[in-house]
């Protein structure tokens, strides 16, 4: 991304890109069977352990790019990272996201589908409320009916369509019974997504919030702070900070040098360079969030030249990979393998890791007719290493004898643009489960469908694998999956890039093992002051 405030949508794909946004599909670029609830072993990143146990007290001062004085604690309304924290801080969702991206339960303690895969009981843990009244399943649907209102413009609400919220019902105060359209393996991915908090009944207004989160409100200052007390009542355990501020500096040097003069304790989304400027120092301490975004080019596979798959296989050996992570991520990344999801739940890592070929590469391209092919590749300032990536990508296609010319577009606009528009661009997401990725860019009619990949046969494997309730069955209909888009597909994944904050040198309990977005990710309810 830019140096402007991301949102976690940022590492979203398809979303105009303001200035601050979260993982997975829409702004800049940012959201399972029933698995263990663990918080992940990663500590600070690059130190050896955390010394001594965790130590209660104390307030710790977190720096986010901001959304300015239109700023508001609806969690249905999140969008940036720091409204995704602060929603985070303040309430629950029935599951989140592990590291692999596999959901976790949260407000759920279980779930369990019928024979078809088509209805799911939720079973809540006995939880509270701020204000001490118990959350219940008339909280869960008023939640999930307000997002999916057709008239509010809700992030989560693409992620409820498999679900008839009318047919869904309380079987007890804390018990759902979740009616689904069509059979859906994975729908704790839905009870997982991003934004889809968990509210009181009843609840639209939201100055002073009543969550069910580990912090409570205290004062809010849209644009410049919000301030929230330890929940001593909190489900999971209270956090060990007394509290818990969150400031807002938009630009990274304002966010690094209040770390530097300590008015902060915590600096969100620092760039490579300045996490290598001040990573031996011993003034902070950097935090490398492994494998939060997905970097790559896409193809658009029904038009010239992209239509023809020996093409796309000659694009996928002109990409010198390393080359790519070093020059255009700084080497804080690491090199993809045309695949979304490395190392996350389902991921074919079986497959071949694709090297550059340049001699195959000009074989193919001449073996389709394009012996002299010219390309344009759209690409934008809208995210960190965009430009530089084509800047790389087209010298190395000069070698295998293609020419790219380089199309820089409005970064306001970018996302939406390239969906429908052009050949080639560059392209990026955040974390998120390879189920939503396929259901929500590789299917027919999939809203956000940047390489035009619509082929029936997929989206029948694709079914078929949300009918299947075996997971090793189901892994393997992925697998097929993959393997085909591997071979064949218009994503063109060079890289993962790292994402990066700061801290200061006593903050202890900061995942490291954590992408951006997901449960461990922000997690100040673990974090301690030395």
């Amino acid at each position: 991304m830019t140096d402007h405030h991301r949102s976690a949508s940022a590492l979203l794909p398809h979303h105009p890109a303001r200035r601050a946004v979260l993982a997975a599909g829409t702004g800049a670029a940012a959201t399972l069977a029933l698995a263990s609830c663990t918080s992940g072993s990663g500590l600070r990143s690059d130190a050896a352990d955390d010394d001594g146990p965790p130590r209660r007290g104390g307030t710790l001062r977190a720096a986010f790019a901001g959304g300015g004085a239109g700023e508001t604690l609806d969690p249905h309304m999140a969008n940036l990272f720091v409204d995704a924290s602060r929603a985070k801080a303040l309430f629950d969702k029935l599951a989140d996201l592990g590291s692999d991206m596999s959901a976790q339960p949260r407000l759920a303690e279980r779930w369990e589908p019928n024979a078809r895969l088509d209805r799911w009981r939720v079973t809540l843990r006995e939880a509270r409320w701020h204000n001490g009244a118990p959350v219940t399943a008339r909280d869960v649907l008023h939640s999930y009916r307000r997002i999916a209102d057709p008239d509010r413009a809700f992030r989560a609400k693409a992620s409820l369509e498999p679900v008839d919220l009318d047919a869904s019902r309380a079987t007890d105060d804390r018990t759902v019974e979740f009616r689904l359209k069509r059979p859906y393996a994975e729908f704790p991915n839905v009870l997982a997504a991003f934004g889809a908090y968990i509210v009181p009944d009843g609840a639209d207004r939201f100055e002073k919030p009543v969550g069910s989160g580990p912090f409570r409100f205290g004062s809010f200052e849209p644009g410049r702070s919000l301030r929230l007390l330890r929940f001593d009542d909190h489900w999971d355990g209270a956090p060990y900070l007394d509290a818990l501020e969150f400031v807002v500096a938009n630009e990274e040097s304002a966010r690094i040098n209040a770390l530097l003069g300590g008015q902060v304790e915590y600096a969100h989304e620092l760039n490579p360079t300045t996490a290598r400027a001040h990573d031996k120092s011993g003034q902070v301490t950097i935090v490398r969030l492994r494998n939060s975004a997905m970097q790559a080019f896409a193809m658009k596979t029904d038009r010239p030249p992209f239509d023809d798959p020996r093409v796309r296989e000659a694009f996928f050996l002109i990409a010198d990979r390393e080359e790519l992570v070093r020059g255009a991520l700084s080497g804080a990344g690491e090199i993809g393998n045309d695949l979304f999801g490395k190392g996350y739940q389902y991921y074919a890592k079986g497959l071949p890791q694709r090297e550059q070929g340049l001699d195959r590469a000009r074989t193919l391209l001449r073996e389709a007719g394009h012996d002299r092919l010219s390309v344009t590749l759209d690409t934008s300032p809208v995210a960190a290493g965009f430009v530089e990536a084509a800047e790389i990508f087209k010298e190395q296609a000069a070698k295998a004898g293609v020419d790219v010319r380089i199309k820089v577009g409005n970064k306001d606009t970018y996302w939406n643009d390239i969906l429908e528009s052009g050949t080639f661009c560059s392209y990026r997401s955040g974390a998120m489960p390879i189920e939503s990725h396929i259901s929500q860019r590789l299917l027919t009619g999939s809203t956000t469908n940047a390489t035009h990949w619509e082929h029936k046969t997929f989206d029948a494997l694709y079914q078929q694998a949300q009918s299947t309730r075996d997971t090793d069955e189901r892994s393997a209909l992925y697998a097929r999956m993959q393997r085909r888009l591997h071979a064949e597909g218009g994503f063109l994944v060079w890289g993962f890039s790292d994402w990066i904050v700061g801290t200061a040198p006593r903050v202890r309990g900061v995942r490291r093992e954590a992408p951006a977005n997901t449960l461990d990710w922000a997690r100040f309810d673990r974090v301690w002051l030395a």
